[in-house]
């Protein structure tokens, strides 16, 4: 079954909890999906540890090393592409990405962000949900386009802004939402569900954000 599997390469930049999620979805005997490699722009990031430790392939392409964003992004293809990789997941990859490294990737490149977009895109998405008045926070997975945290959307985990929260307990409250459905987005992708249809993602034919999350 293994050789049927779409190949995975997920990118990272910090600690890799969403990472983990992957990595421990993807042991399951059943997963469509096989992670192939985790590659990072920090050397120190704490998540290629994570994926050591599953004897999963890391490599670093450390965007320090490079005179402009142009050739950092033609590097980080260079070292996705050596796995040719169905799916890309971003997982907490903190770049900007060029439109020629989108363009490259259309269709396969997923991206998970701790805020109901199109809300607080960007940074500090916690601080400025509660900053705001906000009722309801929570996190999207949703296909790259050269807008930033602007693609199509996959599905959305909605998290209740409680009283008394700051940034830090509702972060952790989104993020055990994360990793439910950033796996749940993959399978779907390696299992042939989503498509996109003027503009919108369509799950098993049906839009997708019109359906619970998992």
């Amino acid at each position: 079954m293994s050789h049927t599997r779409c190949a995975v390469v997920v990118l990272i930049s910090g600690r890799g909890t969403n990472l983990q999620a992957i990595i421990d979805d993807a042991q399951d005997a059943n997963c469509p999906y096989a992670l192939r490699a985790v590659i990072s722009n920090r050397p120190d990031a704490a998540g290629l540890e994570r994926a050591r430790r599953a004897a999963i392939e890391t490599q670093v392409v450390d965007h320090e090393s490079y005179a402009s964003r142009q050739h950092f992004d033609a590097a980080l293809m260079d070292a996705i592409d050596r796995y040719a990789p169905g799916l890309v997941v971003l997982a907490g990859f903190m770049r900007i990405l060029t439109p020629e490294f989108v363009s490259h990737y259309d269709g396969r490149l997923i991206n998970i962000h701790p805020s109901l977009l199109p809300a607080f895109p960007g940074l500090d998405t916690h601080a400025r949900a509660i900053a705001s008045g906000a009722r309801a926070h929570g996190a999207s997975v949703h296909f790259v386009t050269a807008d930033l945290d602007g693609g199509p959307l996959i599905v959305q985990a909605p998290v209740p802004v409680l009283a008394g929260d700051d940034a830090d307990t509702l972060a952790a409250r989104v993020l055990e939402q994360e990793h439910e459905i950033l796996p749940a987005a993959i399978r779907w992708f390696a299992d042939g569900r989503l498509s996109i249809e003027g503009g919108h993602v369509m799950l098993d034919g049906k839009p997708a954000m019109a359906q619970p999350a998992p």
